[in-house]
This record gives C-alpha cells, structure tokens and sequence, in this order.
C-alpha cells in the first residue's frame, strides 16, 4: 500500500521565503555592530528565522509519497529530455546489466551545486531505459522539498526525502532508490575536486541496506561538475550566515555559471551549461542482511570503503575518456 502524499501546504511560502531573505539584514548588523547588547538582540532575531524556517522545511518534509511516478507527466515531459539527453548533455549511461533483477540501493555522486544534472540524466535515463516499468525514487536535500514549486515537482517525480522511513518503504514496496550520501557537500565541492569521490564520510546508507536487505550498487558519473564551475566552497561564509541550521547546509558556493556569471548561489541561480555526462551503473557490493550488522561500526566502516573507492574508481575511468568541456 503506498503512502499517500497529502496536497502540498503552500501558507509558508511568504514565510519560508521572506526568513531565506530577511535573514540578511541582521546578519549584516551583526557584522558591522560594535555593541554586545545589539549582537545579543541581533543574535536572538537570527534564531528566531532559523527556528521558523526549519520549522516549515520539518513540516514539508514529512509529505511525501512512493506511488510511482504520474506515467502521464513523465511521458510529457520525456519529450524535453529526450532532446536534453541526446543533444544537450549528450548522456551516456552503461551497466545495465550489472542491476540485480530484485530493488536495490544505488549510491552515487553528484555535482552541479543546487542543479545535479548529472543525478537528473541517470534518473531519466533509467526511465527511459525502463519504460516506467521499473520504479527509481530519487533522493532530495531536505531544503530542495522543502521549496513551494521545487518540493512539489519533486514529488511528482518520485522524488522522496533521504529519511529511513521514506526510503525503506520504498524498498518495502520493491522498488529501487538511488541516494547520493555525500548530499551538498559533494554536490558543491570545489570544481578543482570534480573528480574526488565525496561521500561526506556518512553511512547510514549502509544501515539501511541492511535493514532493508538490499543490495548496494555504486554508480560512478562524470561531467556534471561541468555544468557550473564552483569557484569556492564558500564554507567560512556558510558558518557566518548559519546556512548549517538555516538550510542545513556547510556550503555557500560562489560559482561562475550562465547567465549571472559570478554569483554566490544560495538558492538555484543558474542554468546548466551543456557539458557531457557519462554515468556507469557498477558491480553490486555484497551487503550482510544479519540486522545485528548495522550495529556492528567495524563492518560498517569497512563496506563503506570499499563503496567509496568502487565508487573512485569508476570516476577514474570516466575522467579518463573525457576530451575536455565542450565536448566531453
């Protein structure tokens, strides 16, 4: 029985946007204030946005859903992507054969900042690979299904927030789920790191392949990181706007993208640049289905090393095929 996804709450737009706005007046009081009482109040003010936005982006987050995706919708829109995948980013996805006929957990990188468009090819290539026929839920940042417009396309999409509930219920239903576990801080890493594999050294993907039983199969990509050119991490700056509270994030990319140019992207402010995206979907990793093995940190810790340099090495061989931006 699938999860039913209740409509949208949208009376948190004004809110959610003007918190994500508003936050910056007193930010810069507070840097250029010289009295301890002011940054007292400016501080109490700052939390009181933070508080209100993550209220709304814990409220958002809970609605969610993993019927499959609208056939009707995606066969619509297939329409557009099969131009974006052919032409625009050129995609090439292999490995097919490598998938296990039963669901399976598929682990990945991705790049691109707040737009992936390396994670959007693979899942509409494995859409149009399966015909609809075999179900992929995306994973989402929290703050990204959280946005009015954002979040509710998303879930449109199959897209379901990166949440044990969420996701072993998808596994519950057998269906597929591809979670990159490295969320923003490999999404925004520096475009000089393009090729490091960057799982952000969390592993309760593990965990869950075990408690759900399913098998984990890494995914390597390459190309994505050419689609915007992160400059900087800008991780001092997210620590001074508390984006790690406020959008749960470490990261306040500057990056050099079309159409602004320079531009310190807070929110999704660019438009992919048609670089060539090469994924290839790898051998399984074996994963003990003993539940008393999510306890055990020492096989955890080992599983996640060997995903992690499948994972680089897969990069590797992609990187190497690569003939330069333009055509890939």
């Amino acid at each position: 029985m699938y999860a039913t996804m209740t409509k949208p709450i949208d009376i948190g737009q004004n809110l959610f946007n003007g918190a994500l706005m508003g936050i910056t007046t007193p930010l810069r009081k507070l840097v250029y204030s010289d009295s301890p009482k002011n940054k007292i109040e400016i501080d109490t003010e700052i939390n009181k946005l933070i508080e209100g936005v993550n209220g709304i982006i814990s409220h958002r987050t809970e609605e969610w859903s993993i019927a499959p995706q609208n056939k009707e919708m995606m066969d619509r829109q297939m329409l557009v992507w099969d131009f974006l995948l052919d032409y625009y980013f050129r995609a090439e996805t292999t490995g097919w054969e490598r998938l296990p006929d039963s669901a399976s957990m598929l682990i990945g990188v991705h790049s691109g900042t707040w737009l992936t468009m390396d994670a959007w090819t693979f899942c509409f290539e494995w859409y149009r690979h399966f015909k609809g026929q075999r179900v992929l839920h995306g994973t989402a940042h929290d703050a990204l299904m959280a946005m009015p417009g954002i979040g509710t396309y998303f879930r449109n999409l199959g897209v379901i927030p990166a949440k044990r509930e969420s996701v072993g219920a998808a596994f519950s239903a057998g269906h597929d789920v591809v979670i990159w576990p490295g969320g923003e801080v490999d999404a925004m890493r520096s475009w000089r790191k393009r090729h490091t594999v960057v799982l952000g050294g969390r592993k309760g993907f593990i965990r869950q392949a075990i408690r759900s039983g399913v098998r984990i199969v890494p995914v390597a990509t390459c190309g994505g990181s050419d689609t915007v050119f992160v400059l900087s991490e800008g991780r001092k700056l997210a620590k001074l706007l508390r984006l790690k509270k406020l959008l749960r994030s470490d990261m306040a990319p500057l990056v050099l993208g079309f159409p602004f140019g320079l531009t310190l992207e807070a929110f999704p402010m660019h438009i992919p640049m048609p670089a060539k995206i090469r994924s290839e979907i790898l051998d399984p990793v074996e994963i003990d289905n003993d539940p008393d093995r999510a306890d055990d940190n020492a096989y955890v810790d080992k599983k996640y090393q060997e995903i992690e340099e499948r994972i680089q090495q897969g990069v590797n061989h992609l990187a190497k095929k690569r003939k330069g931006w333009v055509f890939g």
